[in-house]
């Protein structure tokens, strides 16, 4: 009998679950926020749910900043994505990017009140449209004739012909504000990952590489670009990973994040400093315990963002005495624009961002500082799907966070599988993110919650909001103290969790599918595992991917000088341990982390005899992005879990 009530209860539980997943409201989504120098009125890229498989079609709205009220919407190209908007100085024209993938053209246009105008266009992909100082002429980044889209992320270009004769490189651009000739500016040899004008208009700090723009941005220079002439020289090569160069309003110092950093535009690290004319880097914020990852200066403050353990912060610095002052902080996921996740007017007093939680959805905020509320409430029907709490533990002398997920109305007198969801970088963090019960994105993690599963997503030594210290703490170790931090984390959600100790599962994309691969390969704990994008054997990845640059500042070495550590770290050194069935996919044009990896360890674990499958999916890059394969990927990752752990 008590066998029986113990069913009755899960049936009952999962039943209410599924009624209140099945009552979900569409979901209004808010990205790339732009504030006028005013403070009065906010841009915004948005756009209503998908439907029919399809992702939805964004526009540009224009609301009052106070009141969150639609002022006006701009959508010249209803077969385009639009990129980053920015506003004129004096906040009458805003400057945006259409990007047509069909056409293979990216189209930059100003709007000034009702009227909208195409002001160039790019055959190839550009983004980053900004305003000079005195609003008379508009740069961009772009690549003329670009073989893919930008990012190592992206799908690469098909291997064919002579590889590496002819690179994509994306330079700065420049047209009048007024129409005219667009012209290059920047050195035709070098990619310019990032720019900002400098105050008097005559040039742009910029991070920038010679040669292939996947690859070389971990050994990327910071630089002044003259505007007249285009002549690049070096300002500083800091042995560091950096994001974010923004010039101050004198004209005299460039700030930006710096650090170890994985991926390009994850950003995260200290705020540094150095004099425009050239020198060494001053670290503005030592042994700060965050991670900061958004720089805008205002006067001679400079207000950031920064992810400080659970919590996104508001901080301003003082660069003269290098203190900090948190001015808003709060349990939240905030994301911005080009500046990082907040957005500030002209003096720093108002501030707006778009906030989202696992229980709520996205909103966007705004207000004076240190207050601020909700302006848009498109969401505000979206109801909470999932119970969620942020999990701390100390293991080997760090301080380490992690979140433990779960439906709603779980039966807590009953033990749940869980499956540990490791993220990827390892540069990054997981943040909380609205769980909704719709059809959204094909999610993985909605649909395990669904079927009763509790997920716990760690954030273990590597990742970002504990300071600089923890995020290089796995140099040369992965696997090793990450690991280690991990399995003390479920050691402390058993402990305090209904969860079955004994239905365990185990997953993650690209890190996240290294370390699947490597516990499986070290640990019998997990009873079913999905490898993502993962990465078995150091020393042959180092030979097939496109950004080996990226491994030197977490190695210390190539894979040629130091051949050891990498074969140390390999999960394909120990594949005969392994017992745990496997499910393994990846995309087929990955740059980052191709399908050879995945190839080689679905052949180890066939010959170990541990039921694997292996899905490649076609013309994907390091994400999957086709709906349907998105989809596909979802299904077949939960049917796996289910035959294992259920």
């Amino acid at each position: 009998m008590k066998h029986a009530s113990t069913i009755l209860r899960a049936a009952i539980a999962a039943a209410l679950a599924a009624s209140s997943w099945a009552n979900a409201a569409e979901l209004h989504s808010y990205r790339a926020l732009a504030l006028t120098s005013a403070g009065d009125r906010l841009a915004a890229i948005e756009s209503g749910d998908s439907s029919g498989g399809k992702r939805p079609h964004a526009a540009l709205a224009i609301r009052d900043a106070a009141t969150g009220k639609i002022l006006t919407q701009y959508d010249p190209c209803a077969s385009c994505s639009y990129d980053q908007p920015s506003w004129s100085a004096d906040g009458q024209a805003l400057a945006f990017i259409a990007t047509d993938g069909k056409a293979g053209t990216a189209t930059l246009y100003v709007a000034r009140g009702a009227d909208v105008k195409p002001l160039a266009t790019v055959k190839g992909v550009a983004s980053t449209a900004t305003f000079s100082p005195d609003g008379k002429q508009i740069a961009l980044l772009a690549t003329v004739g670009a073989k893919k889209l930008t990012g190592a992320t992206q799908a690469g270009a098909p291997l064919v012909g002579e590889i590496g004769s002819e690179e994509d490189e994306q330079r700065i651009a420049v047209v009048p504000a007024a129409g005219g000739e667009l012209r290059l500016v920047s050195p035709n040899d070098t990619f310019v990952y990032e720019y900002d004008w400098a105050p008097d208009g005559k040039g742009f700090a910029v991070t920038s590489a010679k040669g292939n723009g996947d690859n070389n941005w971990w050994v990327a220079t910071l630089g002044y670009v003259d505007a007249a002439s285009g002549a690049l020289r070096v300002i500083a090569a800091p042995k560091m990973q950096m994001n974010l160069p923004r010039v101050s309003p004198d004209g005299k110092t460039v700030a930006f994040v710096g650090g170890l950093m994985s991926d390009f535009g994850s950003i995260g690290g200290d705020v540094f400093a150095v004099p425009v004319t050239g020198g060494e880097p001053v670290n503005l914020t030592p042994n700060y315990a965050g991670t900061f990852n958004g720089i805008s200066w205002r006067g001679n403050s400079i207000l950031t963002s920064a992810l400080v353990g659970s919590d996104f912060a508001v901080v301003a610095l003082d660069p003269a005495r290098k203190t900090s002052r948190t001015l808003w902080s709060g349990p939240v996921t905030a994301s911005g624009s080009r500046d990082g996740r907040f957005v500030f007017n002209g003096d720093g007093t108002l501030a707006a961002s778009v906030h989202e939680d696992f229980t709520h959805a996205q909103h966007i905020v705004a207000g004076r500082m240190p207050k601020l509320a909700a302006i848009t409430h498109d969401n505000d029907s979206a109801e909470p799907q999932v119970t969620a709490r942020s999990v701390t533990w100390k293991n080997e002398g760090f301080n380490v966070q992690g979140w433990l997920i779960s439906a709603l109305n779980v039966d807590a007198s009953v033990k749940h599988p869980m499956v540990v969801q490791v993220h990827g970088g390892p540069a990054a963090a997981v943040t909380p993110r609205y769980v909704s019960g719709g059809e959204r994105d094909n999610n993985t993690t909605r649909a395990l919650l669904r079927k009763g599963y509790f997920i716990f997503m760690p954030n273990p030594r590597g990742s970002y909001g504990q300071g600089l210290a923890f995020t290089q703490a796995n140099k040369r170790d992965f696997g090793g103290g990450d690991w280690r931090d991990i399995n003390a984390g479920i050691d402390a959600v058993l402990a305090s969790a209904p969860v079955d100790g004994n239905r365990l599962g185990l997953m993650g994309h690209s890190y996240g599918g290294f370390m699947t691969m490597w516990g499986v390969t070290h640990s019998v704990r997990f009873k079913a595992a999905v490898a993502g994008a993962g990465i078995a054997n150091w020393i042959s990845y180092y030979g097939q991917n496109g950004i080996d640059q990226w491994m030197i500042p977490f190695f210390g070495a190539s894979a040629y000088d130091d051949p050891a550590i990498y074969r140390k770290l390999s999960p394909i050194e120990t594949i005969k341990t392994a017992k745990t069935p496997t499910l393994i996919y990846v995309g087929e044009r990955d740059v980052e982390c191709p399908p050879a990896q995945s190839i080689e360890f679905w052949h180890g674990l066939k010959a170990m005899g541990v039921d694997t499958k292996l899905v490649i999916y076609e013309g994907e890059g390091h994400g999957i992005r086709n709906p349907e394969h998105s989809k596909d990927l979802v299904q077949r990752s939960v049917a796996w879990f289910d035959d294992h752990l259920k």
